[in-house]
């Protein structure tokens, strides 16, 4: 059973960086034909893929994000990272971890998400 868990501080500042983490258990990153994605959910919005980074440590960014993103791993600790920068209130969302598997494009394990606001 692989178990996804974000953490991270719940209030950014406008124009300051996001910083999230995705620990992984039960599971490794650098599992051949998974990729492990960033996906978030504004209040009153549907969800919107943010990007993900693959078993083999390559990274994919959503066209509309991509100048702010950043996604890495940190494999010794089984870890995944997001930073978004110059964030703006729009940024507000709840963000998930997920893990989705490469022949199918779906998702199998998803975290419980964190709330993250943006906020002076």
């Amino acid at each position: 059973q692989v178990q996804l868990q974000e953490s991270g501080p719940g209030l950014v500042k406008p124009s300051q960086t996001l910083s999230l983490t995705c620990t992984v258990s039960g599971g490794s990153i650098t599992t051949n034909y998974y990729y492990w994605s960033w996906i978030r959910q504004p209040p009153g919005k549907g969800l919107e893929w943010v990007g993900a980074i693959a078993y083999s440590g390559s990274t994919y960014y959503s066209p509309s994000l991509k100048s702010r993103t950043s996604i890495a791993r940190d494999t010794s600790k089984n870890q995944f990272t997001l930073q978004l920068s110059s964030v703006t209130p729009e940024d507000t969302a709840v963000y998930y971890c997920a893990r989705g598997v490469v022949v199918s494009g779906k998702y199998d394990y998803l975290g419980q998400g964190t709330q993250v606001t943006v906020s002076s």
